[in-house]
């Protein structure tokens, strides 16, 4: 009876050679996209192809993969032909590519792309706007799923560096259609609780399985949030929307704990550092006041306290005898002064003052007659001149000239004069108050004006005619 049963080695042997021996399965192309792309130390290239609905393992060994010409990554669109068959370790089936060409970017990458582009150019990823992380933080907050890796990596990697610190849990889905809007909804809701820092994240996963993180509205509830923000998404290799507008990225979940939380180690022997140096410091305080003390109970100032009272006594003497001889040489030169004006020849002799004044008046008397005398005498020059003046003795001569050229003025504007134009027989003609020059600037029936030099006479055109 047991020989009916089959091992899973033999079941599994028996699918590859079905698989291998398919015509059908040796040569076959696909078109998809890249997942999960491991590059190997040895040059083989490990990841999944995949469409809307499915993807399948696929391997491209190192002698195939140097014959690529681009350089493959996580969602670019490839086209690919190989054979498939089963791996027996696992009994999983995948494709063993033999050639790769590219097929464009994949629509994940594409998007992703697009967003980093404009949260960029708004600014979402400017230094300037990172919040500092604090250095010793008691409250931490976390955002992620409640179970799975992650979270076990965070809460023990924080209660073995720094045992004191308080964690606040915010469970999540970080996966699936509506993951994006329950971890904007947690971490709004962390805003609530006085924290130090916020740590938001999960482990890792393909491209899919983070597209959560790479979702707008989280990165904008991450750069709004009030509360420093660690993004903690995946692997070392993965990169996130999130990565780039948290205030600070840990490449794992366990890199953000120990990011975020001292090493209690670190800090006892910090203290100790700082507990020795204190101890130096105040040893060292210590012994330099005790001998400065010690030099102050050997001075000889407090020994004989009298000889400072002596030195100011001197510097008084010395002050006293500068003062003195200040002043009297300022008597002396004062009485020298005094004794000088007393001889001078205006105070033995002060008429010699008035005369000196008097003097000057009559020089000045002097100068004033002489030019009142010059003065007159070129005003009498003058009027003679006048007085023997033509004009002076026939003022009638200047009379008859002005009325010679007033008539002779009236003359040439009778001349120029319209209204003597008008005298002669001629006429002005307007029409509408326009000056007529010709018979085309009216036309029948028009009101006409005609000057005359005496009036005005008002007429219709009844008859146009030209010469």
């Amino acid at each position: 009876m047991e020989n009916k049963y089959l091992s899973v080695a033999a079941l599994t042997k028996y699918l590859k050679y079905k698989f291998d021996s398919d015509e059908h399965l040796r040569k076959v192309f696909l078109k998809g996209e890249i997942s999960n792309l491991k590059k190997h130390s040895t040059g083989h290239l490990y990841f999944s192809i995949k469409d809307e609905s499915s993807k399948i393992n696929a391997i491209m060994f190192s002698s195939q993969a140097k014959k690529i010409d681009f350089d493959p990554e996580e969602g670019t669109k490839i086209l690919v032909s190989g054979r498939i068959s089963i791996y027996e370790s696992t009994g999983s089936y995948q494709i063993y590519v033999d050639e790769m060409q590219k097929d464009g970017v994949g629509n994940l990458y594409a998007e992703f792309e697009k967003l980093k582009k404009k949260l960029s150019m708004e600014g979402l990823f400017d230094e300037k706007h990172k919040k500092k992380i604090p250095k010793i933080p008691t409250k931490v907050g976390i955002v992620t799923a409640p179970t799975g890796a992650a979270i076990k990596d965070i809460l023990s990697t924080i209660e073995r560096r720094y045992p004191l610190c308080e964690t606040y849990l915010f469970p999540s889905l970080v996966q699936g259609e509506y993951a994006k809007e329950d971890i904007v909804r947690k971490i709004k809701q962390a805003e609530n609780y006085d924290l130090d820092v916020l740590i938001v994240g999960r482990g890792g996963g393909s491209i899919e399985d983070l597209w959560a993180f790479n979702e707008e509205i989280v990165a904008r509830a991450i750069y709004e949030c009030k509360i420093p923000v660690v993004s903690a998404v995946g692997h070392e290799v993965d990169f996130t929307i999130a990565d780039f507008v948290a205030d600070l990225r840990a490449p794992t979940p366990t890199g953000a704990a120990e990011m975020v939380v001292p090493n209690i180690a670190d800090l006892e022997r910090l203290l100790s550092q700082f507990r020795i140096r204190l101890n130096e410091s105040i040893s060292k305080k210590l012994k330099l006041c005790k001998l400065r003390f010690n030099k102050s109970q050997n001075s000889y100032i407090l020994k004989n306290p009298m000889i400072l009272y002596e030195n100011k006594k001197q510097q008084i003497d010395i002050m006293k005898e500068k003062i003195n001889g200040y002043i009297t040489n300022k008597l002396e030169k004062e009485k020298m002064y005094l004794s000088k004006l007393r001889e001078h020849y205006l105070l033995s002799n002060p008429s010699a003052l008035y005369e000196n004044k008097k003097q000057k008046i009559d020089i000045m008397k002097e100068k004033i007659n002489s030019y009142m005398i010059n003065k007159l005498e070129k005003e009498m020059m003058h009027l003679n001149k006048l007085k023997e003046h033509y004009l002076l003795s026939n003022p009638s001569t200047l009379y008859e000239k002005q009325k010679i050229n007033l008539y002779n003025m009236i003359d040439k504007l009778e001349v120029i004069n319209p209204l003597g134009i008008l005298k002669r027989g001629y006429n002005v003609t307007y029409n509408n108050k326009k000056l007529v020059k010709s018979i085309k600037d009216v036309k029948l029936n028009d009101n006409i004006s005609i000057r005359m030099h005496d009036g005005i006479i008002n007429a219709c055109v009844l008859d146009i005619k030209e010469n």
